[in-house]
């Protein structure tokens, strides 16, 4: 699954939340008028926009013209966000801090944690698999799970978890979602995905 499809299944799943639950407002949608946002985009080309759009690959473990790179993309085409995959905590941090000085714009830095950083990060925790979440009966003991996902990535300055993963596991011919979905029950899925997700965006 791409990403373009995973913010697809976000939005979603975010929309049956907005007509299903009572889940508070998150802050940064309480105020309708933002007026630095208003003041950055209109002070923007339209090559600045559609960069804005783009959130590139990042990683923390490649040698330094891979860092390179990323640098030219933030410099040259101006790109909204950087999504972080493999490497180390401390090298992450690293590159996070030396990327947002290189933008104009505040960089929105995205990861795919669904086992928290240690699905991507050397020396980090890795905590249980979605599986093992949705045999669970308490659905507070996720909800902390959630908490702590979210203080950890908030520290290494990360604002978005691409997770936690949606699908239903229902397709023998597609192995690889196997224990990174929540089970074969779609009630359960949404219910589970729900107090997870709850606490990233809290």
């Amino acid at each position: 699954m791409n990403i373009f499809q995973r913010n697809i299944y976000l939005l979603y799943f975010l929309f049956f939340i907005s007509i299903n639950t009572k889940a508070e407002i998150p802050p940064f949608l309480q105020n309708p008028n933002n007026n630095w946002v208003d003041s950055i985009i209109k002070n923007m080309t339209l090559d600045e926009k559609i960069g804005q759009l783009f959130m590139v690959a990042a990683y923390s473990n490649k040698d330094e013209t891979s860092y390179q790179n990323v640098d030219k993309y933030i410099k040259e085409y101006k790109v909204g966000g950087l999504i972080f995959f493999q490497g180390t905590p401390q090298k992450q941090a690293e590159l996070t801090n030396r990327y947002q000085a290189e933008s104009k714009v505040p960089l929105w830095i995205g990861f795919d944690g669904e086992w928290g950083l240690g699905m991507r990060l050397d020396n980090t925790i890795s905590y249980p698999r979605s599986l093992t979440l949705g045999a669970i009966d308490n659905p507070q003991l996720i909800y902390d799970m959630g908490k702590e996902f979210a203080r950890q990535m908030k520290r290494i300055g990360i604002h978005i978890n691409f997770a936690p993963d949606i699908d239903v596991n229902i397709n023998p011919n597609n192995p690889v979602i196997n224990d990174r979905s929540f089970g074969d029950n779609k009630f359960n899925v949404v219910r589970k995905s729900y107090f997870l997700y709850e606490r990233h965006a809290g």
